[in-house]
C-alpha cells in the first residue's frame, strides 16, 4: 500500500509518529486477521456442514440414477424431481464452467455444494464411471423432500437382494449421514408412530435436547421378515463453540502483545543506548560513540550525538593544549623577571626602591602561584586519564583537617580556624587530592571570613560528609551553581580584593567527581556566612585515576 506524500516526509521525520503509525495498523491488522479468522472458519464449518446434509441424498440419487436406462432417465429425473421438490437435470461435465479445484472434488466423488438465493443449494456430483454430472437444485428444505428420500431410500433397498442391499448400506455409510438398517424396532417411539411406522410411513422425530432430528422407516423383505432404517441424527448447523472464540480472541491478544513488544523494545533498546552514552560521556568519558544501525530519526540522532561528542573532545583537547603550553610558556619569562628583579635589588641600598622590588616580587610570586593552579585544573580537567581506576586507600578524614588547619592557621593569624568535635571518619579516597580539596575549601572561608572557620566531619549512612562553615557575607543563592566554574568571581561579596584566583573551587568539585562524589554550597546555619560541603560515597564510585 503507497504512502501518500502527504504523510511520507513526517513518516520519514518522526520516529515516534511512526511508532504510533506502525502499533494502529498492528492493531487495526490483528483485528482484520481475527475478524477474516473467525469468518473463515465459520463458513468451512458451514461448507463441512453442508456438504455432509447433501453427501448421502446425493449419493443416492446418483446411484439411482445410473441404474437407469439412458433412454428412461430424463423421465426419472422429471418424476423424482417433482415428487422431491427439487430441479434435477444431468449435464456432460465437460460443458460446466468447473474451475480445477471444482473438477478435483468432483472427480474424488465429493459433492459440489454453491449457494443460491437466501436458503437454497445447487448440488452437483459426478456419475459413477461416465462423464455426466447431476445437478440437484432446491430452494429449502422441507419435511417433503425428507420423506421423500427417506421413501426412496427404502425402495432403493427393498429393490436389493441382501448381499446387494448390505453393499448400498456400505456406500451410505461411508457419508457422514448415518444410515443403519436394523432387526430391532428403533426405541422411543410411541404406538402411533410405531404403528404408521408398520403402514409404511416416514417417521421423522426430533430430538430437542441435541437439536436434531432421525427419520426411520420400515422394510419387508421377500421373506415378509421386517427391518427398519434410521437415518440420522441430523445435527442442526452449530455456531462456533465458546471455547474456539475464546482460543481466537487469545491468539489474537498474543499476536497483537508480540507485534507491540517487539516495535517497542527495538525503539527502546536505540534510545537505552542513546541514554548511556549520554551518560558516560556527562561523566566524562568524551570517547564514548552511538553506534549507528540506520538512517532514520535515530540513525541521524546517533551520528549527530557522535559528532557533538567528538567535537567537544577536541575543543577539550585543544583547550587543554593550549592552557599547558601557555602556563608552560609562562614559566621562562617569569623566571626571567624574577632574576633580573634580584639582580637590581642586589645592586641598589635605596629603601624606596628595594620597597618597590619587594611589591614586583611578590606580584611574581603571585602569577607562579597562578599558573600552579591552572597546570593542576588542566591536568584534573585532562580526557586521556578517563577508563582508569582511581588508586584510593583509607584516609583518616580527622587528621587530615588537622593537617589543614596546621597549614593555613599561621597564614590567618586573625581567624579561629576550629574542627568541631565528634568521632573520627574514615573514606575511601585519593589522600593526596582528597586535603587538596578540603584545603581549597578552607582557604576559600578564611579569604572570606570575619573571625570564625569552622570544619565539620560526619559520617552518613551512605556517604561522608565534610562542611566548610565560615562567618562571611556568603554566597547568593542565585550565584551558587557559578561559582564551580573556572575564573569564576562575584561582584558583591566576593571580590578580586579577597584573593585568589577563581580556579580553587573549580579544582574541588572536578576531585569529587573523579572520587564519585559532590560539592554544594549553602548558608551555615551556626555562624551566618557561607557552607561548603563535600560529599563522598562510604564506596567510592569513581572510575579513574587523577593525573600526579
Amino acid at each position: 500500500m503507497a504512502v501518500p506524500r502527504s504523510l511520507a516526509r513526517p513518516l520519514a521525520d518522526s520516529t515516534f509518529l511512526r511508532v504510533y503509525v506502525l502499533l494502529a495498523l498492528a492493531l487495526v491488522l490483528t483485528f482484520g486477521l481475527a475478524l477474516a479468522g473467525f469468518a473463515m472458519i465459520d463458513q468451512v464449518r458451514r461448507e463441512h456442514y453442508r456438504e455432509q446434509l447433501a453427501e448421502a441424498p446425493m449419493a443416492l440419487l446418483v446411484s439411482q440414477l445410473a441404474e437407469q436406462p439412458p433412454y428412461l432417465r430424463d423421465a426419472w429425473l422429471s418424476q423424482r424431481g417433482e415428487m422431491l421438490d427439487i430441479s434435477l437435470r444431468l449435464y456432460e461435465r465437460d460443458s460446466l464452467p468447473l474451475n480445477y479445484f471444482q473438477r478435483s472434488r468432483l472427480d474424488a466423488g465429493r459433492v459440489l455444494i454453491q449457494p443460491t438465493g437466501e436458503h437454497g443449494w445447487r448440488l452437483q456430483r459426478l456419475l459413477p464411471g461416465e462423464p455426466r454430472v447431476l445437478e440437484a437444485v432446491l430452494t429449502s428444505l422441507s419435511e417433503r423432500q425428507l420423506r421423500g428420500l427417506a421413501n426412496g431410500l427404502g425402495q432403493w433397498l427393498e429393490r436389493a437382494d441382501p448381499e446387494e442391499r448390505d453393499d448400498r448400506l456400505d456406500l451410505l455409510s461411508k457419508t457422514a449421514l448415518g444410515v443403519t438398517l436394523t432387526e430391532e424396532l428403533p426405541s422411543g417411539l410411541d404406538a402411533g408412530q410405531r404403528e404408521r411406522l408398520a403402514n409404511g410411513e416416514v417417521i421423522i422425530r426430533m430430538l430437542p435436547e441435541r437439536w436434531a432430528l432421525s427419520l426411520y422407516l420400515q422394510l419387508d423383505d421377500l421373506n415378509g421378515a421386517a427391518q427398519w432404517i434410521q437415518v440420522g441424527p441430523i445435527e442442526a448447523f452449530e455456531p462456533m463453540p465458546l471455547s474456539l472464540s475464546l482460543l481466537m480472541l487469545v491468539v489474537m491478544l498474543l499476536v497483537l502483545a508480540g507485534t507491540i513488544y517487539l516495535i517497542v523494545r527495538g525503539v527502546e533498546a536505540r534510545m537505552a543506548r542513546l541514554e548511556l552514552a549520554a551518560t558516560r560521556i556527562a561523566g566524562g568519558h568524551l570517547d564514548t560513540r552511538v553506534k549507528v544501525e540506520s538512517g532514520d530519526f535515530l540513525g541521524r540522532l546517533g551520528m549527530a550525538f557522535n559528532g557533538m561528542a567528538t567535537q567537544v573532545q577536541s575543543l577539550l583537547r585543544a583547550q587543554q593544549e593550549m592552557i599547558r603550553a601557555v602556563s608552560h610558556e609562562l614559566r621562562t619569562p617569569v623566571a626571567r623577571i624574577r632574576f633580573a628583579v634580584q639582580m637590581v635589588e642586589d645592586m641598589t641600598d635605596q629603601e624606596p626602591v628595594r620597597r618597590q622590588l619587594s611589591g614586583i616580587d611578590s606580584d611574581i610570586e603571585e602569577l607562579d602561584q597562578l599558573i600552579d593552579e591552572i597546570l593542576t585544573y588542566a591536568k584534573l580537567g585532562g580526557d586521556q586519564v578517563h577508563g582508569m581506576v582511581l588508586e584510593t586507600e583509607m584516609v583518616e578524614c580527622r587528621a587530615m583537617a588537622a593537617r589543614v588547619v596546621e597549614a593555613l592557621a599561621p597564614l590567618h593569624g586573625h581567624l579561629e580556624i576550629a574542627i568541631a568535635p565528634g568521632d573520627d571518619v574514615e573514606v575511601l579516597a585519593e589522600p593526596r587530592y582528597l586535603q587538596r580539596a578540603l584545603q581549597n575549601l578552607v582557604a576559600n572561608a578564611c579569604r572570606h571570613a570575619e573571625s570564625n572557620v569552622l570544619i565539620r566531619l560526619r559520617g552518613e549512612a551512605q556517604a561522608v560528609r565534610l562542611d566548610v562553615e565560615d562567618d562571611g557575607p556568603g554566597v547568593p543563592e542565585s550565584d551558587r551553581m557559578e561559582i564551580f566554574k573556572p575564573f569564576a568571581r562575584l561582584d558583591n561579596s566576593r571580590t578580586r580584593r579577597s584573593g585568589g584566583y577563581g580556579l580553587g573551587l573549580s579544582i574541588v568539585q572536578k576531585i569529587m567527581a573523579w572520587h564519585g562524589g559532590s560539592v554544594m554550597v549553602d548558608d551555615s546555619p551556626s555562624l551566618g556566612g557561607a557552607r561548603f560541603s563535600m560529599l563522598l560515597p562510604r564506596q567510592s564510585r569513581a572510575r579513574s585515576v587523577i593525573p600526579r
